[in-house]
């Protein structure tokens, strides 16, 4: 854990760094759980000592726990949301409303106190309110002690047992959890369907289940020589028909595992020394691909640590099981029949999620575009050099995707809470695809170079805390020199879109050509503009936006800079040192990594003889 322990003594050393105007600060939390699980009927009970840490410069009279299991009951609010929306996820459709009542879930608290004073408590929902005994003081810690019972559901979403590919037990979301506060206060977002939020804390959890079962977990392994299972080299049997899995998770803000009796299960040691953990079931069909997948997954943890910043755990486990692909602490689980690509993309993308939420872990419900956006954005990058298909721009399809949004008159702002998009199509391209466009556009805003810059000291500054929107602009603010709440601004709080165009390019003289750029939607943009000439020649003229009081470096050989272009004004006029009768094209963001919603106006090429005519003749 040595690589750990650097990390949280760097995290300590930080807590007084800057957020929102106000002196940064963050909960904590240290639970203790141990669970029998029965895997017969999939009911469970548990005992929880959770240790809860005021930070905050405020006294807390009350507290909140998830209760994510509540969701897979008929009449649930994720329930009745897939029953209403007009586009409900498949996955889930009506299968919630139409389960049993030992097909259905539920997490249920049977005990709880505060320092060993019993609380009252109300379940209302996936939400636990619990009124305090006394106030938790800032600076002040208390104990709660729970005793809690679950049923785990058929396998609708995410979690669950029996899932489509024959996995017993997908185990996310399965405990009371302790609902963050921060400086915006409590969130207790009710479980509907989308995205998660949580307390970073450290996890020791004892798991009793049926021995025939094995275990992959978040956490280490604190007794693999009383396992076996792959664990160690040993086979070991049980004294009686189960056997006791003890696993510690530093430092993570949340704690999964999964369990099959037929899992196979693989390590490889990477070479920055991170141990890879695979659990995949005894089928023929998908054993090579999970073979050679575990080569991949080792280039995919060098991409990420060369462009990001170095994994700080000493695993990392790939587990079979869920509904698609979905990241927790130190596992993903992802359905494992799949053809290679598509496997090694799904993996990609999960293992990214490391970095982008477990590591900067942002409010998923409200930032949902940082955590989904940014992990698009690098995992296209990752699978573009991995799998050695070296395209020009790997994030072609995000652009797509956005286009398609920003086109169809669903768009909602990016601020919009994660559960409360009017469409399930609106929230996957504005998380994933507009999200990942967000910084696929800031390499053409301040410069590739800068980009990169940016998203390594945004892991330097903000991993182990939970970042904002803001404290991501600023740290390119800070790399770049440039003025940038513009672009946070337009870009995710409202919908306005980018459309510059080319009015008008007419002979000045007989030695120049005078060029007229029009903008023609909300947003401002800065201006790359590549003018071709006949001799061969080419020119990049870059025109400043004047509100970014910034300009970019160079980025070709024959670089200009031309006046700044305000804002304010729809049209912009240049003058090029050439006659017209030498200029082949003019064409605005030949990258093509401005998100323009409309390319036809971006290119000039002068119309021939032969054009003219046929145009002519038409009329």
């Amino acid at each position: 854990m040595k690589k750990l322990i650097l990390s949280i003594a760097l995290v300590a050393s930080s807590l007084a760094g800057a957020q929102n105007n106000t002196g940064y600060w963050q909960q904590h939390v240290d639970y203790e759980m141990e669970v029998d699980m029965n895997v017969e009927n999939f009911q469970y009970t548990g005992t929880q000592e959770l240790v809860y840490t005021n930070n905050s410069p405020d006294t807390l009279n009350r507290v909140f726990y998830h209760l994510y299991f509540n969701a897979f009951q008929p009449g649930s609010e994720m329930d009745v949301r897939s029953l209403t929306i007009q586009d409900a996820d498949r996955r889930v459709a009506d299968r919630i409303s139409k389960l049993t009542e030992d097909q259905q879930g539920y997490l249920r608290v049977s005990s709880l106190d505060q320092n060993g004073n019993d609380l009252s408590y109300e379940e209302v929902g996936t939400v636990l309110e619990v009124e305090l005994d006394e106030p938790i003081l800032p600076g002040e810690k208390a104990t709660f002690n729970m005793e809690f019972k679950g049923q785990v559901p058929e396998q609708v979403r995410r979690a669950g047992r029996n899932s489509s590919e024959g996995v017993a037990l997908s185990m996310s979301q399965w405990f009371p959890k302790m609902a963050e506060y921060d400086f915006e206060g409590w969130h207790a977002a009710p479980y509907i369907g989308r995205e998660f939020h949580g307390v970073w804390g450290d996890y020791d959890v004892k798991l009793t289940i049926d021995k025939d079962y094995t275990v992959a977990a978040s956490g280490y392994l604190q007794n693999p020589d009383e396992i076996g299972h792959g664990y160690s080299d040993e086979e070991v049997e049980a004294e009686g028909d189960t056997h006791t899995w003890h696993f510690v998770a530093p430092k993570v803000h949340d704690f999964t595992w999964a369990a099959d009796p037929e899992y196979i299960h693989d390590k490889r040691t990477a070479a920055d020394g991170t141990v890879l953990h695979f659990f995949y079931k005894d089928n023929d069909e998908i054993k090579e691909n999970w073979k050679n997948l575990q080569q991949k997954t080792e280039d995919l943890l060098i991409f990420f640590n060369e462009n990001i910043g170095p994994y700080p755990w000493d695993q990392y486990t790939v587990a079979q099981g869920g509904d698609g692909g979905m990241e927790y602490a130190m596992l993903t689980l992802i359905t494992g029949e799949r053809n290679f690509g598509s496997l090694v993309g799904v993996t990609a993308h999960e293992l990214a999620h490391a970095w982008f939420q477990h590591l900067m872990a942002t409010n998923e419900s409200k930032h949902e575009w940082m955590d989904e956006g940014f992990t698009s954005y690098i995992s296209s990058r990752a699978m573009n050099q991995v799998m050695e298909t070296y395209a020009e721009n790997p994030h072609t399809g995000s652009y797509r995707s956005y286009m398609g949004l920003a086109n169809s008159g669903m768009e909602q702002p990016q601020t919009t809470q994660a559960d409360r998009y009017a469409l399930n199509a609106a929230y996957g391209a504005s998380a994933y695809s507009k999200g990942a466009v967000f910084l696929a556009q800031l390499g053409y805003v301040i410069g590739e170079d800068n980009l990169d810059k940016t998203l390594k000291r945004y892991y330097d500054e903000w991993k182990f805390k939970h970042p904002t929107p803001n404290d991501f602009i600023r740290i390119a603010e800070k790399v770049s020199g440039a003025e940038l709440d513009w672009y946070l601004n337009d870009w995710t709080r409202t919908t306005a879109t980018i459309d510059y165009g080319i009015k008008e390019v007419t002979e000045a003289d007989e030695n120049s050509t005078k060029v007229i750029l029009e903008r023609n939607k909300l947003m401002p943009m800065p201006i790359d503009l590549t003018v071709r000439y006949t001799n061969g020649e080419e020119e990049m003229i870059y025109i400043p936006l004047q509100i970014m009081r910034w300009e970019k470096s160079a980025e070709h050989e024959n670089w200009t800079v031309a006046d700044d272009w305000a804002w304010a004004r729809p049209t912009y006029e240049l003058n090029i040192d050439k006659p017209l009768s030498e200029i082949e094209s003019i064409e605005i963001d030949e990258s093509q990594l401005m998100a323009d919603v409309n390319r036809d106006n971006n290119l000039y090429t002068p119309e021939t003889p032969e054009e003219t005519s046929e145009e002519e003749g038409q009329e």
